[in-house]
Protein backbone atom coordinates (compact mmCIF):
# COMPACT_ATOMS: atom_id res chain seq x y z
CA UNK A 1 0.00 0.00 0.00
CA UNK A 2 1.22 3.46 -0.91
CA UNK A 3 1.71 6.38 1.41
CA UNK A 4 -1.41 7.91 -0.78
CA UNK A 5 -3.27 4.87 -0.36
CA UNK A 6 -3.15 4.91 3.35
CA UNK A 7 -4.17 8.47 3.44
CA UNK A 8 -7.05 7.71 1.48
CA UNK A 9 -7.58 4.79 3.75
CA UNK A 10 -7.83 7.40 6.75
CA UNK A 11 -9.85 10.15 5.25
CA UNK A 12 -12.39 7.75 3.60
CA UNK A 13 -12.60 6.10 7.36
CA UNK A 14 -13.30 9.70 8.80
CA UNK A 15 -15.76 11.05 6.31
CA UNK A 16 -16.64 8.52 3.06
CA UNK A 17 -17.95 11.95 1.42
CA UNK A 18 -16.47 13.54 -1.47
CA UNK A 19 -16.96 16.62 -2.30
CA UNK A 20 -17.95 16.99 -5.79
CA UNK A 21 -17.21 20.97 -6.75
CA UNK A 22 -18.55 21.52 -10.80
CA UNK A 23 -18.12 24.48 -11.92
CA UNK A 24 -15.79 25.93 -8.99
CA UNK A 25 -13.51 28.60 -10.05
CA UNK A 26 -9.86 29.24 -9.11
CA UNK A 27 -11.04 32.71 -6.96
CA UNK A 28 -13.48 30.64 -5.18
CA UNK A 29 -11.33 27.83 -4.26
CA UNK A 30 -9.73 28.84 -1.05
CA UNK A 31 -12.55 29.57 1.19
CA UNK A 32 -15.01 27.08 -0.57
CA UNK A 33 -11.81 24.48 0.64
CA UNK A 34 -11.63 26.05 4.46
CA UNK A 35 -15.60 25.74 4.67
CA UNK A 36 -15.05 22.05 3.77
CA UNK A 37 -12.01 21.10 5.80
CA UNK A 38 -13.32 22.90 9.06
CA UNK A 39 -16.73 21.27 8.67
CA UNK A 40 -15.07 17.38 8.98
CA UNK A 41 -14.78 16.89 4.69
CA UNK A 42 -11.85 15.02 4.24
CA UNK A 43 -12.21 14.04 0.13
CA UNK A 44 -12.54 17.01 -2.69
CA UNK A 45 -12.78 17.08 -6.01
CA UNK A 46 -13.05 19.66 -8.96
CA UNK A 47 -14.49 18.08 -11.98
CA UNK A 48 -12.12 18.79 -14.99
CA UNK A 49 -15.48 20.78 -16.93
CA UNK A 50 -15.26 24.00 -14.41
CA UNK A 51 -13.10 27.06 -15.16
CA UNK A 52 -9.36 26.39 -15.20
CA UNK A 53 -10.02 23.26 -13.22
CA UNK A 54 -5.97 22.78 -12.68
CA UNK A 55 -5.60 25.95 -11.17
CA UNK A 56 -8.04 24.85 -8.49
CA UNK A 57 -6.96 21.62 -7.69
CA UNK A 58 -3.55 23.56 -7.03
CA UNK A 59 -5.11 25.50 -5.18
CA UNK A 60 -6.76 23.67 -3.00
CA UNK A 61 -3.77 21.51 -2.73
CA UNK A 62 -1.65 24.19 -0.91
CA UNK A 63 -4.54 25.36 0.79
CA UNK A 64 -5.85 22.34 2.57
CA UNK A 65 -3.85 19.19 0.67
CA UNK A 66 -2.04 18.73 4.63
CA UNK A 67 -5.79 17.91 5.85
CA UNK A 68 -7.97 16.52 2.69
CA UNK A 69 -6.70 14.36 -0.73
CA UNK A 70 -7.93 16.80 -3.81
CA UNK A 71 -8.21 15.72 -7.43
CA UNK A 72 -10.39 15.65 -10.31
CA UNK A 73 -13.49 14.75 -11.86
CA UNK A 74 -14.25 13.48 -14.98
CA UNK A 75 -11.41 12.55 -15.99
CA UNK A 76 -11.98 11.06 -19.21
CA UNK A 77 -8.20 10.81 -20.53
CA UNK A 78 -4.33 9.47 -19.43
CA UNK A 79 -3.45 12.89 -20.22
CA UNK A 80 -5.85 14.32 -17.63
CA UNK A 81 -4.60 12.08 -15.05
CA UNK A 82 -0.64 13.32 -15.82
CA UNK A 83 -2.24 16.85 -15.38
CA UNK A 84 -3.95 16.32 -12.02
CA UNK A 85 -0.98 14.91 -10.56
CA UNK A 86 1.36 17.46 -12.10
CA UNK A 87 -0.17 20.19 -9.91
CA UNK A 88 -0.61 17.95 -6.95
CA UNK A 89 -4.15 16.05 -7.31
CA UNK A 90 -4.28 12.20 -5.87
CA UNK A 91 -8.05 11.65 -6.07
CA UNK A 92 -8.87 10.92 -10.15
CA UNK A 93 -12.61 10.39 -10.11
CA UNK A 94 -14.33 9.34 -13.52
CA UNK A 95 -17.94 9.38 -14.97
CA UNK A 96 -17.35 5.98 -16.98
CA UNK A 97 -15.13 3.10 -16.70
CA UNK A 98 -12.08 3.74 -19.02
CA UNK A 99 -9.50 0.77 -18.54
CA UNK A 100 -6.57 3.19 -19.47
CA UNK A 101 -8.02 5.95 -17.33
CA UNK A 102 -7.71 3.49 -13.97
CA UNK A 103 -4.10 1.89 -15.22
CA UNK A 104 -2.70 5.63 -15.68
CA UNK A 105 -3.97 6.53 -12.61
CA UNK A 106 -2.77 3.43 -10.70
CA UNK A 107 0.42 3.96 -12.46
CA UNK A 108 1.08 7.28 -10.86
CA UNK A 109 0.50 5.94 -7.18
CA UNK A 110 -2.97 8.00 -7.43
CA UNK A 111 -6.51 6.97 -6.03
CA UNK A 112 -8.77 5.63 -9.02
CA UNK A 113 -13.04 5.95 -8.46
CA UNK A 114 -14.00 5.45 -11.59
CA UNK A 115 -17.68 5.65 -12.40
CA UNK A 116 -19.80 2.03 -13.19
CA UNK A 117 -23.61 1.18 -13.70
CA UNK A 118 -23.35 -2.69 -14.47
CA UNK A 119 -21.72 -5.46 -13.00
CA UNK A 120 -19.39 -6.25 -16.22
CA UNK A 121 -18.34 -2.39 -15.55
CA UNK A 122 -17.67 -2.95 -11.97
CA UNK A 123 -15.47 -5.72 -12.32
CA UNK A 124 -13.57 -4.49 -15.48
CA UNK A 125 -12.54 -1.77 -12.82
CA UNK A 126 -11.23 -3.51 -10.34
CA UNK A 127 -9.31 -5.65 -13.12
CA UNK A 128 -7.70 -2.25 -13.91
CA UNK A 129 -6.54 -1.49 -10.50
CA UNK A 130 -9.68 0.79 -9.52
CA UNK A 131 -9.19 1.74 -5.41
CA UNK A 132 -12.92 2.03 -5.14
CA UNK A 133 -16.33 2.29 -7.71
CA UNK A 134 -18.39 4.71 -7.90
CA UNK A 135 -22.07 3.86 -8.82
CA UNK A 136 -22.70 6.74 -11.26
CA UNK A 137 -25.76 8.08 -12.12
CA UNK A 138 -27.24 6.99 -8.78
CA UNK A 139 -30.56 8.25 -8.93
CA UNK A 140 -31.30 6.66 -12.05
CA UNK A 141 -31.89 3.87 -10.49
CA UNK A 142 -32.63 2.38 -6.96
CA UNK A 143 -30.47 0.72 -3.72
CA UNK A 144 -31.90 -2.01 -4.33
CA UNK A 145 -29.98 -2.43 -7.55
CA UNK A 146 -27.25 -1.51 -6.05
CA UNK A 147 -27.47 -4.42 -2.78
CA UNK A 148 -28.12 -6.76 -5.95
CA UNK A 149 -24.67 -6.32 -7.25
CA UNK A 150 -22.76 -6.22 -3.72
CA UNK A 151 -24.24 -9.90 -3.83
CA UNK A 152 -21.34 -10.31 -6.47
CA UNK A 153 -18.51 -7.88 -6.02
CA UNK A 154 -15.89 -8.22 -3.69
CA UNK A 155 -16.74 -7.77 -0.15
CA UNK A 156 -13.99 -5.27 0.51
CA UNK A 157 -14.76 -3.12 -2.80
CA UNK A 158 -15.13 0.51 -1.58
CA UNK A 159 -18.60 1.41 -2.95
CA UNK A 160 -19.78 5.37 -3.59
CA UNK A 161 -23.01 5.78 -4.88
CA UNK A 162 -23.13 9.46 -6.67
CA UNK A 163 -26.03 11.18 -8.15
CA UNK A 164 -29.25 12.69 -6.30
CA UNK A 165 -27.70 11.84 -2.83
CA UNK A 166 -29.77 13.90 0.12
CA UNK A 167 -29.01 13.82 3.63
CA UNK A 168 -32.77 12.26 3.71
CA UNK A 169 -31.62 9.17 1.32
CA UNK A 170 -27.94 8.14 2.69
CA UNK A 171 -29.76 5.88 5.24
CA UNK A 172 -31.66 3.68 2.16
CA UNK A 173 -28.48 3.66 0.43
CA UNK A 174 -26.02 3.23 3.33
CA UNK A 175 -28.25 -0.03 4.06
CA UNK A 176 -28.07 -1.08 0.48
CA UNK A 177 -23.97 -1.46 0.90
CA UNK A 178 -23.38 2.38 -0.29
CA UNK A 179 -19.82 3.11 1.72
CA UNK A 180 -19.48 6.36 0.72
CA UNK A 181 -21.04 9.03 -1.59
CA UNK A 182 -20.16 11.66 -4.14
CA UNK A 183 -21.61 15.02 -3.31
CA UNK A 184 -22.99 17.48 -6.24
CA UNK A 185 -24.84 20.26 -6.69
CA UNK A 186 -26.78 19.38 -3.51
CA UNK A 187 -23.72 20.42 -1.55
CA UNK A 188 -22.19 22.87 -3.67
CA UNK A 189 -23.21 24.94 -7.01
CA UNK A 190 -21.10 27.85 -9.02
CA UNK A 191 -22.06 30.70 -7.04
CA UNK A 192 -22.69 29.39 -3.55
CA UNK A 193 -21.03 31.39 -0.17
CA UNK A 194 -18.96 29.36 1.36
CA UNK A 195 -21.38 29.80 4.46
CA UNK A 196 -23.69 28.29 2.20
CA UNK A 197 -21.58 25.26 1.72
CA UNK A 198 -20.61 24.71 4.96
CA UNK A 199 -24.18 24.64 6.43
CA UNK A 200 -24.93 21.56 4.16
CA UNK A 201 -21.83 20.00 4.34
CA UNK A 202 -22.74 19.68 8.06
CA UNK A 203 -25.71 18.45 7.04
CA UNK A 204 -24.82 15.77 5.36
CA UNK A 205 -21.89 14.22 8.09
CA UNK A 206 -24.78 14.60 10.50
CA UNK A 207 -26.99 11.88 8.52
CA UNK A 208 -23.60 9.92 8.17
CA UNK A 209 -23.68 9.95 11.73
CA UNK A 210 -27.16 8.95 12.42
Amino acid sequence: MTDTHARFDAAFAAAPLVAILRGLTPAEAPAIGDALVEAGFTLIEVPLNSPDPFDSIRLLVERVGDRALIGAGTVLTPEDVARVADVGGTLIVSPNTDADVIRASVARGLISLPGYFTPSEGFAALAAGATGLKLFPADGTTPAYLKAQRAVLPKTTKMLAVGGITPENMADWRAAGADGFGLGSNLYRPGKSADAVAQDAHRYLSALKD
